[in-house]
């Protein structure tokens, strides 16, 4: 999300840095280039005049005139901005409530509704250890009781199961007194999507709504309908008193401004955003962390957070006391960083949330086919054991053996040992250093 506006905004940035006096027309300069950037990126009309304006308001008095590196300040203004437009601030859940606290989830079909429930569902047992339940009252698409059934098995999770010739406000009772029986902290309730806006969907969601008193009504809109996801999200909120809304397919949307334009136009916090398909790609919603990765800052807290929750940590400490014996780095080894790399959602995931430092790094993963690392496991894989441990050791007809049985040509294997041959370097001038013991 947001790599075509974090490129223009970047470049922008780049420029000014230079600088060392900022005039108005410099300035009036800089904000047109922003004015258009946003307008690139699908970001409500409304929305940008009202940013463009905040900005100018700052930009051209005298907090930038007289700064000592005018550049910067400017910058420091359209970040402050957009972490505003985004919120200021990430927006926590309510679970202030006579357990089960209700979640009612509502969007539109097609907008990853049922999906997103599960990925929030896992987000609560993982992260903050409640107990929940997931019902849905979605009894007009074909297979969607199914599909919640399906998902919640997957994610080790309570379902409270339900017949499509069910009333949807029968079901959700039902399943906040078995939710109580069962003393679940959490029930999260599948509203029933439809293909587009209508009166029929909206006056069943408010009966829904009335029923059961939910502590957090979550709107799922898709980030790739581009400005009619900011027109969705203002019908909702016209007709629900939502509390918070999920963006989802995220990883898909280069240009991101639904996000930008959802905050002010229902003036409702965004809670989450869905950053791939995986069940655990699921991240809160931090506005200055977001701004940060959109102004090419990266964002190494979120980094680091993602990193404790899904590197295994007895494998990491494992490689690191090797490393301090003075053992090699090895096929093994190298296998491992590939698995553990996955977890954190790619290279294209990691780069991401990494600093630019004056690289165009947000076109970088276009350019990388992450089918290269599952290749890359393949071969490995073909490997013996001993191979793995000795990579000196793989000569031609062992090249020849190793191509035929992971699928691949042997120039495979030798652009792999070659790469593995400059990891294993880097390795060893990394040992003792600082970054080493960070690593």
């Amino acid at each position: 999300m947001f790599n075509n506006l974090s490129n223009r905004l970047t470049n922008i940035a780049r420029n000014l840095i230079g600088i060392g006096r900022l005039t108005e027309e410099n300035i009036k300069n800089s904000i047109q280039e922003v004015k258009i950037a946003l307008l690139e990126a699908d970001v409500a009309l409304e929305v940008v005049k009202q940013f463009i304006d905040d900005v100018q308001a700052k930009a051209i008095g005298q907090e930038v005139l007289q700064s000592i590196q005018p550049g910067e300040a400017f910058i420091k203004i359209v970040s402050d901005e957009l972490t505003k437009t985004l919120g200021a601030t990430s927006a926590e859940l309510n679970f202030h409530a006579q357990p089960p606290a209700i979640i009612l989830v509502a969007g539109l079909q097609g907008s990853g509704k049922t999906t997103s429930i599960a990925k929030l569902a896992k987000w609560l047992t993982t992260t903050q250890k409640k107990s929940v339940m997931l019902t849905s009252v979605d009894v007009y698409r074909p297979a969607a009781l199914e599909q919640l059934q399906i998902l919640a098995q997957q994610i080790d999770v309570a379902h409270f199961p339900a017949t499509a010739q069910d009333q949807p406000l029968a079901i959700a009772k039902a399943a906040i007194e078995h939710a109580k029986t069962q003393f679940k902290d959490v029930l999260i309730i599948d509203t029933a999507g439809r293909l587009h806006l209508d009166q029929e969907m909206m006056d069943e969601i408010k009966k829904l709504h009335q029923a059961t008193n939910p502590v957090e009504t979550l709107l799922v809109v898709d980030c790739m309908t581009g400005q009619d996801a900011a027109n969705i999200g203002k019908a909702f909120a016209q007709a629900l008193p939502l509390t918070g809304i999920i963006l989802t397919k995220t990883d898909g949307d280069a240009r991101g401004g639904a996000a930008l334009s959802m905050r002010i136009l229902t003036q409702k916090p965004i809670k989450f955003i869905g950053t791939g398909e995986k069940l655990d790609a699921f991240e809160v919603f931090h506005p200055d962390r977001i701004t940060s990765r959109i102004l090419g800052m990266g964002d190494i807290v979120s980094l680091v957070e993602e990193a404790q929750q899904k590197i295994d940590q007895q494998k990491a400490a494992k490689l690191a006391k090797k490393f301090q014996k003075g053992k090699a780095f090895d096929f093994e080894d190298f296998k491992e960083q590939l698995q553990q790399m996955k977890k954190m959602g790619g290279i294209a995931g990691l780069i991401s949330k990494l600093p630019s430092m004056g690289v165009n790094l947000p076109q970088t993963p276009k350019n990388i086919d992450e089918k290269m690392f599952t290749k890359m496991e393949a071969i490995i894989n073909s490997m013996t054991p001993r191979e793995r441990h000795f990579p000196a050791l793989i000569k031609g007809s062992h090249k020849k053996r190793i191509a035929g049985g992971s699928g691949t040509e042997v120039q495979d294997v030798n652009r792999l040992l070659r790469q593995f041959e400059q990891m294993q370097k880097m390795m060893k001038r990394l040992k003792g250093s600082r970054m080493f013991k960070m690593i």
